[in-house]
């Protein structure tokens, strides 16, 4: 019998009637903590229009249908951009980032990438908790739809950690991680666009890994 459920809601129950926070930090992946796939995937196959991101475009099944259109147009499918990943690197200094952040809080990575391309990166990253979406694949291994784990689908698991009665902390870059900043308790932007920063000057925004590190070590001391 595994116990650790009920030990994880013991200490869950502990902490509520201390009115003592419980928080759990959210993370997005692509651009804050590894490489963008979909960036590095258009470099390799010579494809420009490949290079279109959640930092461009807020409608995320927009920008999903229109690159599963030009795989499509171009022949191109799940192996091609599983090769490409195979060979990315987390960001420098990310894994020594997540390290630390996972000695001082739970860590729960949350990303609109796919079970399929992420696994190469979890794996460099220390297996770090993951929350993501998952692709359709044809016996060809075309591409052919995706499946979201949820609607918006960020924010709405931060919501639910929230009903859990966890505070949440979240740092993300893009359009689909703005929902997921603005309901938590703390929320940073992390290597955003400058066009994103202009929008949302009421967030804080940080370049480097110790300065998100100091604020989120900060949010967690209130």
């Amino acid at each position: 019998m595994n116990i650790e459920p009920f030990i994880f809601l013991g200490f869950q129950k502990f902490f509520q009637q201390r009115d003592i926070p419980m928080y759990i930090t959210c993370l997005d992946l692509e651009g804050v903590l590894v490489p963008e796939i979909w960036i590095a995937f258009s470099e390799v196959s010579g494809i420009p229009e490949l290079r279109r991101t959640t930092r461009d475009e807020p409608d995320y099944d927009k920008l999903m249908n229109y690159r599963l259109n030009i795989l499509k147009e171009h022949g191109l499918g799940l192996k091609e951009i599983q090769q490409v990943i195979s060979t990315i690197d987390p960001l420098p200094g990310a894994k020594e980032f997540l390290d630390q952040l996972r000695q001082e809080t739970q860590v729960v990575i949350l990303s609109d990438t796919f079970e399929q391309f992420a696994k190469p990166l979890m794996a460099k990253l220390g297996w770090p908790t993951l929350f993501c979406n998952t692709l359709k694949v044809g016996p060809d291994g075309a591409i052919t739809g995706y499946q979201m784990r949820c609607e918006k689908s960020k924010l709405t698991t931060v919501k639910a950690l929230q009903s859990c009665g966890f505070d949440t902390i979240a740092a993300g870059d893009s359009f689909n991680d703005l929902g997921m900043i603005q309901a938590s308790k703390a929320g940073f932007l992390f290597k955003s666009t400058d066009a994103i920063k202009a929008a949302h000057p009421e967030l804080p925004a940080f370049e480097e890994f110790d300065e998100l590190l100091s604020a989120i070590e900060g949010a967690l001391e209130k």
